[in-house]
């Protein structure tokens, strides 16, 4: 009878240290695992100018992305290392109809101790970008997240800006109607001397001449205006000047080129 309880005790504990051993794997499987935030390019350039190694070795071993648009992607990874096979790898598409069901559920081979990269259309991941929402849903999972170093039109355009680079704001795309946009620049104009803070903002590419025309009209002759599109490009262009001196100047076209526009 004793021997029978002591073989008892003896393979329930075995049991229980299986089970542990099992979790305990699990979970270093699941730390271990990772959602890359996986910077893309700002236009057609050469893959080495803007995207360090360590971002081709991540997406050599990522089998599962989740992205705007899968035919851009597949080019982008095809660019990245033309020995990939796309046939593999398994994507998620995310745009203005994906439901909250269906982003939550994109997670499910992070979960299971599988890499996923999020690849933006143009630049960094997550930064005026559908991404954002997706790291929300990864960072209440507690799951890991890394963001990968790659261009930022944002961030480059202030750089280069020669405005405070301390203090400022992206707020993104202003108001399509013509009265809403003009008060909305009369503000950010307020804001930038007041707070003496960099606003920064951006337009549909083929809105653009619209939008300089509008800045041009609206603020003050003093005011700085940096103008930067096809950031990081060959046709790359970069000028600050006050909406005095644009005015005197011949206006660069900027008919579908991404542009980002920062007043200070």
């Amino acid at each position: 009878m004793e021997i029978a309880i002591e073989n008892t005790l003896f393979i329930s504990k075995k049991l229980l240290l299986n089970c542990i051993d099992f979790w305990f794997k699990f979970i270093v499987i699941i730390m271990e695992s990772a959602l890359y935030l996986i910077p893309n390019t700002l236009g057609d350039c050469n893959i080495t100018n803007v995207l360090p190694t360590l971002n081709v070795d991540i997406i050599q071993k990522v089998k599962h992305f989740i992205v705007e648009d899968v035919r851009t992607a597949r080019r982008f990874l095809k660019k990245v290392d033309p020995s990939i096979n796309i046939d593999e790898l398994e994507f998620f598409t995310l745009n203005k109809h994906t439901s909250p069901a269906e982003l939550s559920s994109f997670l499910h081979p992070l979960e299971k101790g599988f890499d996923m990269g999020i690849i933006s259309e143009a630049g960094c991941p997550a930064i005026a970008d559908p991404g954002a929402e997706v790291v929300r849903i990864a960072q209440e999972k507690n799951l890991r997240v890394v963001p990968l170093v790659g261009p930022s039109s944002i961030l480059l355009g202030l750089m280069a800006s020669g405005f405070n680079g301390q203090s400022f704001a992206f707020v993104g795309y202003l108001p399509i109607q013509a009265n809403e946009r003009t008060q909305r620049i009369k503000q950010l104009e307020k804001r930038a001397k007041i707070e003496n803070q960099s606003q920064i903002f951006i337009e549909t590419p083929y809105r653009n001449h619209k939008l300089l025309d509008e800045i041009l009209s609206t603020c003050q002759g003093n005011t700085k205006l940096c103008i930067a599109c096809d950031i990081t490009l060959d046709s790359e262009y970069i000028k600050t000047k006050s909406i005095n001196e644009w005015k005197k100047i011949k206006l660069p076209d900027l008919n579908k080129r991404p542009a980002i526009f920062i007043l200070y």
